[in-house]
């Protein structure tokens, strides 16, 4: 307990690392002879939009969406809540709300666009000739594909009239400042929420080339849709973009160093194997295992003791239907069968927004009793993993980590604590 505990404190140091006071502080844009309107979407934006509220002192008027229960009090920014992983009609009229919020600026106005992750699925807008079910059907397709980030959001900027800069587009000739915590890979701000405001050279080759790569089975409307010869997302270098700017203010780097921080102040070597891993999340798990297990018995390629850290964003992919967990539970079950029956190590996968999936937690904890006890409970982890069932298994053991809403979203956080 005292380990898993001290794993919660470095989890906790990579949260507060992604603070949005903290994030914005050293961001704000110049203020506006106009007037400053206010919009985001994601897990994190409401907190942003009261972070930015009280750091930029002046009246703001605006609209944020975020998952429902991520609401927080703001003074004048509205707060709409919607559908998160699987988008509803709520997150159709929040995209309606935000579009309705930039109407009739001019250019001395300021657009601040607080985007973080989660907002690819709370921005719903199908395109012209496409229907909401249409969206909704892909988003469950892109869900279950197993497909990396960037391959499901080249689909999703072709088939949206939101994302892929539309939104920004929307706001000319206001000038428009991207702040974007990052919760993808490489920190590219077009990916974060599929770039509602941030537009991406990426077309519609690209995305019928990541279908076929991925093997990606589209509902028939969109893969129709798809194949037309229709005009591609706006382009960087449409002249509407012209005065935007666009800056990330927080990162699974910044917070993996805050953790790796706290470690060593607290007596424990810290290594950052990356922050940009992705891959299926039983695979990836299965690399951490083999390098824990070679650290264990002789010493290499790191000397214990030490804490192994890494982020990014894994993937799943769906075997069977009734299953319950998400990447980081999957990636951990996976661990603690690599583990399985390893002394001296424990270990905590997290989504560092506060839930993993669509379930209520955020990770696990595992070490190299975790197996064996799954199975004294009646829990088959093998057959767990086959059936995406991660959830159910750390639940029979009592090793589920619940922190709730964390207010961010800088992806997937793992800490791998090796005694030696």
């Amino acid at each position: 307990m005292e380990h898993r505990a001290f794993l919660t404190e470095l989890f906790d140091a990579a949260i507060a690392a992604a603070d949005p006071k903290l994030a914005l502080a050293a961001h704000l844009p110049e203020k506006p002879i106009g007037r400053t309107i206010v919009i985001g979407a994601g897990k994190g934006a409401a907190q942003l939009a009261a972070a930015f509220e009280e750091l930029w002192g002046d009246a703001v008027e605006g609209t944020v969406v975020t998952r429902y229960g991520y609401a927080c009090e703001t003074q004048n920014v509205t707060v709409l809540e919607a559908a998160h992983p699987v988008p509803d009609a709520a997150g159709l009229a929040a995209s309606e709300a935000l579009f309705q919020q930039v109407q009739g600026l001019s250019a001395d106005d300021l657009v601040v666009a607080l985007v973080c992750g989660g907002g690819s699925a709370l921005l719903a807008a199908p395109a012209e000739g496409l229907s909401f079910a249409d969206e909704v059907a892909l988003n469950e397709a892109l869900l279950a594909s197993g497909a990396p980030i960037g391959a499901m959001n080249a689909v999703r900027k072709q088939v949206s009239g939101i994302k892929g800069g539309r939104l920004a587009a929307a706001c000319a000739p206001a000038r428009v400042v991207s702040l974007v915590v990052s919760d993808v890979p490489g920190d590219d701000p077009a990916q974060v929420a599929s770039g509602p405001t941030v537009p991406d050279p990426v077309g519609r080759a690209e995305a019928l080339k990541a279908v076929a790569d991925y093997g990606i089975v589209l509902p028939d409307a969109i893969a129709a849709h798809l194949a037309k010869a229709l005009e591609d997302a706006p382009q960087p270098d449409d002249p509407r973009f012209a005065r935007n700017e666009v800056h990330v203010v927080a990162s699974a780097a910044i917070s993996l160093e805050a953790a790796a921080a706290k470690a060593e102040a607290a007596g424990w070597p810290a290594v950052i194997l990356s922050d940009a891993i992705e891959g299926e999340a039983r695979e990836v798990a299965k690399m951490h295992g083999a390098m824990t297990r070679e650290v264990v018995r002789r010493n290499r390629p790191f000397k214990a003791p030490l804490v192994m850290l890494s982020g990014g964003e894994t993937t799943v992919t769906l075997r069977g239907k009734g299953g319950r967990g998400g990447r980081n539970s999957e990636f951990l079950l996976s661990l603690a069968m690599e583990l399985d029956g390893v002394a001296g190590v424990t270990a905590l996968a997290a989504d560092t927004d506060g839930i993993d999936g669509s379930e209520d937690n955020a990770g696990a904890f595992a070490d190299g009793t975790t197996a064996v006890a799954m199975r004294e409970a009646g829990v088959d982890p093998a057959q767990a993993l086959a059936g995406n069932n991660a959830y159910t298994a750390f639940d029979a053991v009592g090793e589920i980590f619940a922190p709730g809403p964390t207010g961010t979203n800088v992806n997937d956080f793992r800490a791998i604590l090796i005694e030696g």
